[in-house]
């Protein structure tokens, strides 16, 4: 039977989802307008001058960005059931920019495996790679997105605060505020010139740049609902212990050294543990600033602004 037609409130110009909003319109960028032909001659000449590079050292070069592809991809489907059951009309401006940007996001992981992966592996006589090959994706991973997909979906079958409030856990708070920023951190610092044994990927490092700006309102968003949702009565004990099962998933994930040398003393780029102790760091941050009423949730600017930034 079809729902009677009422009038949708007007907007909250003050309201911090429609500032989010706000700010996504003012900050678009297009990933096809990153230039990308200078990651494909620094890793030609990376790979020539490398000794005893070979097909599985490549697949370590790989196996981040494959990570990065496929939870974009998986990130853009599960946010529609949110988008569904939101009500309040700046928090659907917001999800809306969002579903945008998390296709953005999707598109240059794409685009980077078509023109400079696949670029390479042409010059080089090598096979294309799958990005979607089941050697990029460990336990933990595999695990983390089944379960915020299933999270996600639950409320199109029971659409209730303590429901939405672990949908937000999955997504916004563990995938995008621990997994997707410890990765971000990781692979910006790790082929952002600063090691002399790793490949300098400006093209990479400006799309991960742009992609963590978006993803800072998309984890502000979901810290904002999540405090509103303790306000309203959520016991904040459910939204600790969602995130802290979860934790060690991300760990799992970010710990995948599965295409790693065995001897740690021919491991490039960041110290062993890094990413772990940097995942751990964030996970206290966001549950403090969501779960005490005395802190407050960094604001907009501060949530997107960014070293490297425009």
């Amino acid at each position: 039977m079809a729902t009677e037609y009422t009038p949708t409130a007007m907007m909250d110009r003050d309201s911090k989802s429609n500032r989010y909003y706000r700010n996504a319109v003012e900050r678009h960028w297009d990933p096809g307008e990153i230039d990308l032909e200078r990651d494909v001659e620094n890793l030609l000449t990376y790979i020539d001058g490398a000794e005893d590079y070979d097909r599985e050292s490549w697949y370590g070069t790989l196996n981040g960005i494959a990570k990065f592809g496929a939870g974009e991809d998986a990130v853009t489907e599960d946010l529609a059931p949110l988008g569904t059951v939101l009500d309040d009309i700046d928090d659907q401006l917001f999800l809306t920019t969002q579903m945008y940007e998390e296709a953005k996001h999707a598109d240059f992981f794409d685009r980077y495996w078509r023109e400079v992966i696949w670029t390479v592996e042409d010059e080089l006589g090598w096979e294309r790679s799958d990005p979607r090959h089941d050697r990029w994706f460990n336990d933990p991973y595999v695990e983390l997105f089944d379960r915020n997909r299933k999270a996600q979906f639950r409320l199109l079958e029971e659409d209730t605060p303590e429901n939405r409030a672990k949908a937000y856990c999955h997504y916004h708070l563990t995938v995008e505020g621990i997994l997707a920023q410890t990765g971000y951190y990781g692979m910006q610092t790790s082929y952002g010139g600063d090691f002399e044994e790793l490949p300098y990927l400006p093209g990479l490092v400006r799309g991960f740049t742009k992609i963590r700006s978006d993803e800072g309102r998309h984890v502000g968003f979901g810290m904002n609902q999540l405090k509103k949702l303790i306000a309203e009565g959520v016991d904040p004990a459910i939204i600790e212990d969602t995130v802290d099962d979860l934790v060690p998933l991300v760990q799992g994930i970010t710990e995948d050294n599965r295409f790693q040398p065995d001897d740690p003393g021919e491991r490039a780029g960041l110290e062993e543990g890094k990413l772990a102790a940097y995942a751990v760091e964030k996970h206290t941050d966001r549950m403090r600033q969501i779960t005490d009423a005395a802190a407050d949730i960094p604001d907009v600017d501060e949530l997107v602004s960014l070293e490297g930034d425009d």
